[in-house]
């Protein structure tokens, strides 16, 4: 189906933007594709260390690792995958045939991504969160719909209740609703849309009571919301618009600024909310160089107030495995701080296939077995850097526009990857300090 609004959602890499706006706007499109406490103790390393239980353990996290960890997460919008069998009746044939593969991925991490345009279209009444989807894919079958927020996060309660110390939560905020929507102003790319620029600071109230709303109805369906990020992509114009007041690379990045307010009326919102929540940095397209339209991330970084970098020991960070390994940008630009605590990286966004608008995936046998070893390759890399704990594949289900999932867009079949990040996750693998699988798991999966 001809879409009427650009795509969005999750930036790649790497290079020129025009890959980026069409990865960048996956996430907006596959939500509305229908109608603190006190710091934790850093972890000690260990020369060899021991697994403990599936049942117990707990994932890497933020506050510095041994070489040799790598905790799994996975980014899907529709709740009909991961619902534990059995729990939702009624799911239609085509997605209930996934659950149990979606299952044996044993994720550390799910990231929900919270489109703030459709959950609150109108200014002056609450987001609506059980706001209904039809489940399609761009319009696409099959289809499985849901009842927004509310259903995500009951269909997260209950694989935490199957995978104890799993499933834990990222919650990423992502566009402005037409009401709440600065100007236009400075140097846009043409078609610009109201939900590409920053909210004012007068809608900065309706964002805060979105942020409790959320954690409230965790609470009461049971899952705790502890890991949040302000905006998604912000060094990306399409979820930062205007990056710069004029159109050239010596003027300075405006995003940074905004970005900085964002995470302040997050934190406000998370201190404000009971129970211990925690904001994480970035979230970040993979940039490793700024344009007239974009900011790096090294530039974006060094820009951010030291308050903000070194209120957080999580930079997340996207980077998909045919382009740029963006942590050494991330790193380095977080460590222009000189913070008394190191970030460490969780790649957000990852996965093999075509991030870029009409690319060919290449759906030979051997192309994506090919794919599947690439991946591979990368997530040992990653598990050996001690600067990395987590990679998040993007998405379950693939967009045919924007092609890096794990099984088809019309669910016929599953592409290779899918077994190897069930190796990386599943219960061979029960703990992030757990070595890697030592092959690749690259049979076509059916």
């Amino acid at each position: 189906m001809r879409l009427l609004l650009p795509r969005g959602g999750g930036g790649r890499g790497l290079g020129g933007l025009r890959p980026l706006v069409a990865a960048a706007l996956a996430v907006a499109i596959l939500a509305g594709c229908g109608d603190k406490a006190g710091p934790k103790a850093a972890k000690t390393p260990t020369a060899t260390p021991t697994p403990t239980p599936a049942e117990t353990r707990s994932p890497a996290v933020a506050k510095g690792k041994a070489r040799g960890d790598l905790a799994i997460g996975i980014t899907e919008q529709n709740p009909n995958f991961f619902w534990a069998p059995g729990v939702r009746q009624g799911v239609a044939p085509e997605f209930v045939r996934w659950q149990d593969d979606m299952g044996r991925l044993k994720p550390s991490f799910y990231r929900l991504v919270l489109d703030w345009p459709s959950l609150q279209p109108e200014g002056g009444k609450p987001a609506d969160l059980t706001h209904p989807y039809d489940g399609c894919l761009r319009g696409t079958p099959p289809c499985a719909g849901w009842a927004g927020v509310k259903d995500q996060l009951a269909a997260l309660a209950s694989r935490q209740k199957q995978h104890k110390g799993g499933w834990q939560v990222l919650v990423v905020i992502t566009g402005s609703p037409d009401w709440a929507a600065r100007p236009a102003s400075g140097c846009e790319r043409p078609g610009t849309q109201p939900r590409s620029r920053a909210p004012t600071a007068s809608a900065m109230g309706a964002y805060r009571k979105l942020v409790g709303d959320v954690i409230a109805l965790g609470g009461e369906v049971g899952v705790k919301l502890r890991y949040w990020s302000a905006w998604n992509e912000p060094n990306h114009p399409f979820f930062i618009s205007p990056q710069r007041a004029t159109c050239s690379t010596s003027a300075t990045s405006l995003a940074a600024v905004r970005y900085a307010g964002l995470v302040r009326n997050l934190k406000r919102a998370l201190d404000d909310a009971p129970g211990d929540q925690e904001y994480v940095l970035g979230e970040l397209a993979g940039l490793d160089r700024s344009k007239t339209k974009s900011t790096s991330i090294r530039e974006f970084l060094g820009a951010l107030p030291t308050s903000i970098v070194c209120g957080s020991t999580i930079l997340s960070q996207h980077g998909y495995i045919t382009g740029i390994n963006p942590v050494d940008d991330a790193a380095r630009g977080a460590a222009t701080h000189k913070c008394p605590k190191k970030h460490v990286v969780w790649m957000t966004e990852t996965g093999v296939g075509a991030p870029h608008a009409g690319q060919d995936k290449r759906t030979s046998a051997s192309s994506e077995r090919r794919a599947c070893r690439q991946l591979h390759r990368r997530l040992v890399r990653w598990y050996d850097d001690p600067r990395v704990t987590a990679a998040f594949q993007y998405t379950f289900r693939e967009d045919d526009v924007f092609r890096t999932g794990l099984v088809t867009t019309g669910l016929e079949r599953a592409f290779p990857v899918l077994r190897e990040w069930q190796a990386w996750g599943g219960a061979a693998r029960p703990a992030p300090t757990d070595p890697p699988p030592p092959r690749a798991r690259c049979a076509r999966a059916s």
